[in-house]
């Protein structure tokens, strides 16, 4: 195997050469130090690759070689292109009218378009303008990277065209280290696979990759491809070994300086299904405020649906609320239709209920189920239908509510998706407990357990510490003391119940897997339909119901 370091110790021979090897240093010597400024870039030795890749820019005459030292400044950047800006004009000057030094230039044109502009459409037709134009020069590698690049733009905004590029991205003949490239085909393989639910074979495809740039010394590579394990891992509901990868790939990020912000994204994803969901909230926090500061609205949005996701798993709906309002917003904006790309759609819903929106719950529903059905989402559209069940309980369709959510936990088992199918069978649990107050929490306790979901199954430890006692029959419930019940939501109903019962509002937080702040603004809603003030008013209104039978 390609030891790692030997790349970085490359790079550093080439930076000495560099620094003290005359302008006339015989034939090759730009060719050796560029060479060694790429392997410096490709074993994660960031800032070495872009001190090397400055210094041949002062020196250097051939257009081809300044070219390519550019292209090294700009890779060397990440996902900050907003901070190359000035370099994009120099590279196309130097590049003339040559098509495979443009290509090059076009090719990184179609990332800045997407990570700096927010252009998905104008980086899918950079990208294939550099396809073409490596074709013509016969430049195969460019070709396919640029085509590996405008199959991901197609994937992500749902495009038909999308299999037949990516079909072109991985036709023979092939350059292999452009197949294991975290931006070639291969990884373009995976990423359609994973989207399409094809668990087994992208766990497949993503161990093999792994296991090609480990031998090559592909770091940055490394770090993407362990953290498409991890998802994978995630997504079939294997949730330590989910945790584990995250955090060795987040460890190498860290260690490189590679993708820091999108290890945050993922690892908080990890934590709130396997580990600890305050971690959680740290990352997705984190993940965010890079992706602003580096102006990327790709990883944005990314981050802001793990964030959302984290508050949902900690009890904040509101909070939930907010955060994918706003990555919803940047999507669309985006052009980005593709569910399965973020697969925060579900959450949004979910919270919307929880905070007595049922009406946008559902418009999201059926906004995303358009999309879903057309590029044949299945486990997506499991979700989405299990949020439904939601929406339909929080209006009192209560049978219609559990046949929907036991029809999701069936197709979400057949897929594979083990969490998802442990989430299911929770909120089933909840709605019968809501029904009848009698609700058993053991299929999804067993579920959680078999998934290793430490964060939920927290949640069903206090479930059954809070769980109301059986519902005696001859008794009037509370929250049907108070008139005009219609006014109120599902959610509204079990908070104004609770607070008669005399629970504070920490403990009514507690019973419904809300937040504090969730059951204040519930009772703010409460109070605004009922007409009243406080939660003095609610017991009064109850006595004066009770006077009145």
């Amino acid at each position: 195997a390609w030891d790692r370091g030997a790349p970085s110790v490359a790079a550093q021979i080439g930076l000495l050469a560099a620094r003290h090897t005359p302008p006339d240093g015989g034939p090759g010597a730009d060719e050796r130090r560029l060479k060694s400024a790429e392997d410096a870039l490709t074993s994660g030795e960031i800032d070495l690759a872009r001190e090397v890749a400055r210094d041949i820019l002062d020196r250097a005459t051939d257009a081809a070689v300044r070219v390519r030292a550019w292209m090294v400044v700009i890779d060397s950047a990440g996902q900050a292109m907003a901070d190359v800006e000035a370099v994009f004009p120099q590279a196309l000057a130097d590049a003339g009218e040559d098509p495979r030094l443009l290509a090059l230039v076009r090719y990184q044109l179609a990332w800045r378009a997407l990570l700096v502009e927010g252009e998905m459409g104008k980086g899918r037709e950079e990208a294939a303008h550099a396809a073409r134009l490596a074709a013509v020069a016969g430049d195969r590698s460019t070709e396919l990277m640029a085509l590996s690049f405008q199959a991901q733009m197609e994937t992500l905004m749902g495009h038909p065209a999308a299999p037949a590029t990516l079909e072109k991205a991985l036709a023979e003949p092939q350059d292999l280290r452009v197949a294991c490239d975290h931006n070639g085909a291969g990884a373009t393989r995976f990423r359609w696979q994973i989207m399409s639910d094809q668990l087994t074979d992208a766990r497949t495809t993503i161990t093999r990759l792994l296991g090609e740039v480990r031998r090559r010394g592909m770091v940055e590579s490394e770090v993407h491809f362990l953290r498409g394990l991890a998802e994978t891992e995630l997504r079939s509901g294997h949730c330590a070994r989910a945790l584990d990868l995250a955090h060795e790939s987040l460890r190498l990020a860290r260690d490189t300086g590679i993708g820091e912000a999108a290890g945050n994204m993922f690892t908080s994803l990890a934590e709130a299904a396997g580990g600890d969901v305050h971690r959680a909230l740290v990352l997705a926090g984190d993940a965010v405020r890079r992706a602003e500061d580096d102006g990327d609205l790709i990883y944005l949005s990314r981050a802001l649906g793990a964030l959302g996701h984290a508050q949902l798993v900690a009890g904040d709906a509101a909070g939930t609320v907010q955060s994918l309002r706003r990555a919803r917003e940047l999507e669309q904006g985006l052009g980005i239709f593709d569910p399965a790309r973020g697969r925060w759609h579900g959450d949004l819903a979910e919270a919307l209920v929880l905070v007595g929106e049922p009406a946008e719950a559902q418009d999201v529903i059926t906004a995303t189920r358009e999309h879903a059905v057309r590029l044949r989402r299945a486990s997506v559209l499991a979700v989405l239908d299990r949020a439904e069940a939601l929406v339909k309980a929080a209006s009192g369709q209560y049978e219609a509510a559990a046949q929907q959510l036991t029809s999701a936990q069936d197709r979400l088992a057949q897929l594979g998706y083990g969490l998802e199918e442990a989430r299911a069978a929770l909120a089933l649990a909840r709605l019968r407990a809501e029904q009848s107050g009698r609700g058993s929490y053991d299929e999804a306790t067993r579920l959680f357990r078999r998934c290793k979901a430490v964060p939920w199954l927290r949640q069903l430890e206090t479930a059954s510490v809070t769980a109301p006692a059986p519902a005696d029959p001859s008794a009037v419930a509370p929250e049907s003391l108070l008139p005009h019940l219609d006014r109120l939501a599902s959610t509204e109903r079990q908070v104004a119940g609770l607070v008669l019962e005399g629970a504070t509002n920490r403990e009514i937080a507690a019973r419904l897997f809300i937040s504090v702040k969730t059951v204040e603004a519930t009772l703010t809603r409460v109070y605004r339909k009922l007409g009243i003030r406080s939660r003095v008013d609610i017991v009064r209104l109850a006595a004066g119901q009770r006077r009145g039978e």
